[in-house]
């Protein structure tokens, strides 16, 4: 297409001193120019042809938008592709960094609130301690996370709102779908703290047997309200200076007389028969 091109200008540029001359006719001269005219509509169809099949070629070769890990590869090497088709090629997970979503109650969320200073909730997410993570086989994840988004309102279901912690996970021990708990710390003010080893759980609530006054064990409904290393957070159903059973509440029964037996601490109490 080039070469037709430029031979068209040269007959073109061969004529021109020739019709000033008046040698030949003007008409020869603007033909060769249509001519040339011609050639360079050619030259420039031809050139937009060549950029369309480079796109198309470009098609063949699929290129991942970022780093990651890819899945299953359920087209092969000659397989015939569309746009149109549904089914995706693979999933490409970018896992240098993983969120990991879990949920805080209301109440839980309203003490966060309350507890961390700042104009808005974007200011206290910056002054809240890291969260851990805890893996699906009850290890510590080695690094920390921060908690950097909260969703928009409750769910109404379950009267709790999600939050998202990220951690950074460039050995890649993390994957999209792993499952774990966060471990959060969380303010409780005038909580009592009691060993998990004390309580006992029937139909979904918790109980703990207070030994009263006349020393008999009686058993009674607390609520928790959350956890710290192995004991209980008590929000209700305790107050300061009540003894409770730690040890052989399985073998007794509401109103049992016993003899309460001080631990070291001098703040909680065994209670034996």
């Amino acid at each position: 297409m080039q070469g037709n091109l430029n031979n068209a200008r040269l007959e073109a540029e061969k004529l021109r001193p020739l019709v000033q001359n008046k040698v030949v006719s003007e008409y020869q001269l603007r033909t060769a120019n249509v001519v040339v005219q011609t050639a360079e509509g050619n030259l420039a169809q031809a050139r937009a042809q060549l950029g369309s099949a480079r796109i198309d070629l470009g098609y063949t070769i699929i290129k991942a938008p970022t780093s990651g890990f890819i899945g299953r590869l359920p087209k092969k090497r000659g397989s015939i592709i569309s746009p149109g088709d549904v089914t995706a090629l693979t999933q490409l997970s970018d896992i240098r960094s993983i969120h990991a979503y879990f949920s805080l109650g209301e109440e839980d969320f309203v003490n966060f609130k309350a507890q961390y200073p700042g104009n808005g909730v974007r200011e206290k997410l910056q002054r809240l301690s890291p969260v851990r993570l805890i893996l699906a086989n009850k290890s510590v994840y080695d690094l920390p996370g921060r908690v950097d988004m909260i969703d928009g309102q409750f769910d109404q279901r379950t009267a709790a709102i999600t939050l998202r912690a990220t951690f950074d996970n460039k050995q890649g021990l993390l994957r999209t779908g792993n499952t774990g708990k966060i471990k959060m710390a969380l303010a409780h003010p005038g909580a009592i703290a009691i060993p998990a080893s004390a309580t006992v759980d029937l139909q979904d609530k918790i109980f703990v047997y207070v030994v009263g006054s006349d020393h008999k064990a009686r058993r009674k409904f607390i609520t928790v309200i959350g956890k710290t290393g192995d004991k209980y957070l008590v929000g209700e159903g305790l107050t300061t200076g009540q003894l409770i059973v730690l040890s052989g509440f399985d073998r007794l029964q509401d109103g049992t007389l016993i003899k309460p037996v001080e631990t070291k601490s001098g703040q909680e109490a065994i209670a034996r028969n």
